[in-house]
């Protein structure tokens, strides 16, 4: 909530006003009605330049219906109660039980390039409404409104939703779901006449997110169907939905959820709600797509070759023992790591997971020289230094919390349940959040940290301000973005990782703040390759951790080869989190190798396009990263169980030039997994030559695989003629 800004300028009659926006194969075409808040006349495939927009709109007139409102009208992009929409409205609340069903009347329109913005207010509810509606360069649709309060006095805000409308040929949902240690996990349902409703109500994104909610033509895939999706850039209590009412009109669309009067507004406040993405696109690869675009064009979006990193957690957990660290520093320098993170364990009391948080000093009774031996081996050896943290929580054992009984997150009348031992710091306390920031800022500025491990591992329960009770999941959630905003500020070149609980953190509106998120904690190949395939619906792989394990996963208990490991890992932000000191001198051979492919191709694969293939066999996954200038792709053909068949048989490569040509080798270092492929499938042995169109229709034959193998395939275009 803050005061309200400058009115929007300068005006032009909006009495009835149609924008057409269009970028990157998509149109937005927007009509204000009678000075009606703004409708979508059209949301997807480009209409062109020369769009007759005039007939756009003379056949967008809906029919009036039976039992239904004399002069119909069409939903908004904020859905109005008053204008008879029978959904969800989109701004919902009250002046001590007054103005609940706002009429906006549009007074401006601004057209800024790529931008809509509109200006509107209802005089007799004392409100005014600024909505932005831009089509971003990547085809992406990003919606935002503030409301301010224009009355004399306070009015509370229950939620502010924006939506997108759908067309009736979007039959079917799907969205993700999830749990720790298998997040990102699909779901889909036919879509008929009703709401379908995703509440976060965590305080944070949630291991169970929609991460984004996409409605499609029935028996929509990867490559084929056209789809609609949509996306919140929130970290906090977040609404996703998608509904059809009886007339068959639909929407799609979300916001922050808000909880009983956590915002109200004095007179001449306002209320800004995060942005609410939209992707449209034939298939779910380039609905996807359009986020990478727009992520990778982010002026601060991570530019260079994305560092190999050492993590120390599952090598060694509790147990930081100097010697042992830097045992396990040299053997990550030899096999070509170029980043040491130290992780949980290393401050005041920290023996475990049920004490310190909050004690953010170097324990002297492990570290009685500080973390300088360590910090200054691991840099001899040409890594850089990274660190865990988990500045928003605190130990209920820690001396913080002792100190200060009151600096944590509660209702007022009683504590919140324990969780790992520990409680949410209030962040909203100014003291609470400089002294948060004291401790990091000290840390990173004594050791010259170069990466953060920036953990959140418990949700928000009885989130509320702890001096006067009120709800404030709203206020923490920018609180903590406030908190790594001037943290970097102070430390430009600091890079840090959202993690929590793994995969619980995962949205562009942590994104805007961090440089990559920790998928999950879980790090057994086979869960990664969907928890990684599914994260990949709207983030690049270059921002996704990606670790390669030991062989026998310590979440899962699963033993997987090192090729079947580092393929995974491959195919996002490579790392490696596997007691080194442990491996024997072919493993470590065999892991260097992978870390020196993976350097050879991270710049590329880093900026190419994704791409997985529909696969009839729900036990074959086939996907890859195409470059983006079309030279090169590396495939994935793996098992994730025994097939129905005896083989994979023939798989296709989709995504690349159709008239182009390419050579299709075995990627190094992978393996052949059976000794005998080469012989049951000849061309493996020496290549093959296809166009795009042969390999995206035809396929390659594959040979018979194990379950959960990978077999990795390089293509390299030939010289155009």
């Amino acid at each position: 909530m803050s005061p309200a800004p400058p009115v929007i300028a300068p005006a032009i009659d909006a009495v009835d006003r149609i924008v057409h926006l269009r970028a990157d194969g998509v149109s937005l075409v927007l009509r204000c009605k009678d000075s009606r808040l703004p409708h979508v006349l059209h949301w997807g495939t480009d209409l062109g330049p020369d769009a007759d927009l005039d007939a756009v709109v003379a056949t967008s007139v809906p029919a009036v219906v039976p039992n239904a409102t004399d002069v119909p009208g069409a939903v908004a992009v904020v859905p109005e109660h008053a204008t008879a929409w029978p959904g969800l409205p989109g701004l919902r609340g009250h002046r001590e039980g007054r103005d609940w069903s706002p009429l906006f009347s549009v007074e401006r329109v601004v057209e800024d390039g790529g931008t809509c913005l509109v200006h509107a207010v209802d005089a007799e509810a004392g409100l005014a409404l600024d909505l932005e509606v831009e089509l971003t360069p990547a085809g992406l649709v990003r919606l935002r409104a503030t409301v301010h309060n224009t009355g004399d006095t306070a009015y509370t805000v229950n939620g502010l939703v924006l939506a997108l409308p759908l067309p009736r040929r979007a039959t079917e949902l799907l969205d993700l779901t999830g749990r720790w240690g298998r997040e990102r996990t699909p779901q889909r349902r036919p879509f008929g006449v009703e709401a379908h409703v995703r509440d976060g109500r965590r305080g944070r994104t949630g291991s169970d997110a929609t991460l984004v909610l996409v409605a499609g033509e029935s028996g929509f895939g990867f490559r084929r169907g056209r789809v609609w999706g949509v996306h919140v850039a929130w970290s906090g209590n977040h609404r996703t939905y998608a509904e059809r009412v009886p007339t068959g009109d639909a929407v799609i669309g979300g916001g922050e959820l808000l909880l009983d009067g956590e915002v109200r507004l004095e007179p001449g406040q306002t209320y800004t709600t995060p942005d609410v993405f939209g992707s449209s696109g034939d298939g779910l690869d380039e609905l996807s797509a359009r986020f990478h675009r727009h992520l990778r064009a982010r002026p601060h979006h991570p530019g260079g070759p994305r560092r190999v990193v050492l993590n120390t957690w599952e090598a060694v957990y509790f147990d930081h023992d100097l010697d042992r660290l830097r045992a396990l520093a040299d053997r990550g320098a030899e096999v070509g790591a170029e980043l040491f993170v130290l992780d949980d364990g290393w401050f005041r009391g920290r023996r475990d997971d049920t004490a310190g948080l909050g004690d953010w000093y170097v324990d002297e009774r492990v570290w009685p020289d500080g973390l300088h031996p360590l910090v200054d081996h691991v840099r001899s050896l040409g890594l850089e230094f990274g660190l865990w943290v988990e500045p928003e929580m605190v130990s209920a054992d820690s001396d913080l919390l002792r100190e200060h009984p009151d600096w944590i997150l509660s209702t007022g009348g009683r504590r919140p349940p324990l969780v790992r031992g520990q409680y949410v710091l209030d962040l909203t306390r100014p003291e609470v959040r400089a002294h948060v920031l004291e401790r990091l800022d000290a840390l990173v500025t004594e050791y010259r940290i170069a990466f953060l491990k920036w953990d959140h591992n418990r949700d928000l329960v009885d989130a509320g301000d702890s001096r006067t009770g009120r709800p404030a999941v709203h206020a923490q959630t920018h609180a903590a973005y406030g908190l790594l905003d001037e943290l970097r500020r102070r430390h430009p070149g600091l890079e840090i990782e959202s993690c929590s609980s793994g995969g619980s953190r995962v949205d562009l509106g942590i994104l805007e703040r961090t440089d990559r998120v920790w998928a999950s904690d879980c790090i057994d190949a086979l869960e990664r390759q969907g928890i990684q395939r599914w994260t990949g619906l709207l983030l690049p792989p270059e921002l996704v951790g990606a670790h390669i394990g030991a062989a026998r996963s310590h979440t899962t208990g699963r033993r997987h080869d090192l090729s079947f490991r580092a393929a995974t890992a491959l195919f996002g932000h490579l790392g490696i989190e596997w007691d080194l000191t442990a491996a024997d001198p072919d493993e470590l051979a065999e892991l260097a190798r992978w870390v020196a492919f993976y350097k050879e191709i991270r710049g590329w694969l880093h900026r190419g396009r994704v791409v997985r293939a529909d696969s009839p066999d729900p036990a074959i996954l086939v996907h890859g990263v195409v470059s983006d200038d079309d030279t090169q792709a590396l495939f994935a053909v793996v098992t994730m169980a025994a097939g129905t068949t005896t083989s994979p048989g023939r798989v296709t490569l989709p995504g690349l030039p159709p008239d182009d040509r390419f050579t299709v080798r075995l990627a190094e270092p992978a393996a052949v997994p059976s000794s005998t492929a080469l012989a049951q499938v000849p061309w493996l042995a020496t290549g093959v030559r296809l166009s795009g169109r042969a390999l995206a229709e035809v396929g390659v034959q594959m040979p018979p695989l194990h379950p959960e193998q990978a077999l990795l395939l390089h293509l390299v275009r030939e010289e155009r003629v």
